[in-house]
């Protein structure tokens, strides 16, 4: 039984979806530059397949992490992935793999380097 505010909402089958939302604030362990942030997400996003998975969903994944939280939705519902937390941190594929993703790239620390 779910109210206005539930964070669950009907798909076409009946099945519940898990809307997504932004990430928590976080802070890297030492202030970072936005080139070495940038770096980590690169280095990130090129190895992350090697390690499971399948390369479409990665690949969608990353496409919702750099959208904003409406592209990123539906991002997620086309791909068909299940999406554990909210925040993207966790989700499944159809066939059950397990995707994790780090805070980093999906937003900003609070401790960023500007200029």
């Amino acid at each position: 039984m779910g109210c206005i505010s539930s964070s669950l909402a009907k798909s076409e089958g009946g099945e519940r979806k898990i809307k997504i939302r932004k990430p928590k604030p976080w802070v890297h362990p030492e202030p970072i530059t936005r080139t070495r942030l940038e770096s980590m997400r690169e280095e990130f996003w090129d190895t992350a397949p090697h390690y499971g998975g399948q390369r479409e969903i990665w690949d969608a994944l990353r496409a919702a992490a750099e959208a904003d939280l409406t592209m990123a939705q539906a991002i997620v519902d086309s791909a068909g992935v299940i999406v554990q937390n909210r925040d993207l941190t966790i989700c499944y594929d159809e066939r059950g793999a397990r995707y994790e993703l780090p805070n980093y790239v999906l937003s900003e620390p609070s401790n960023l380097i500007r200029g």
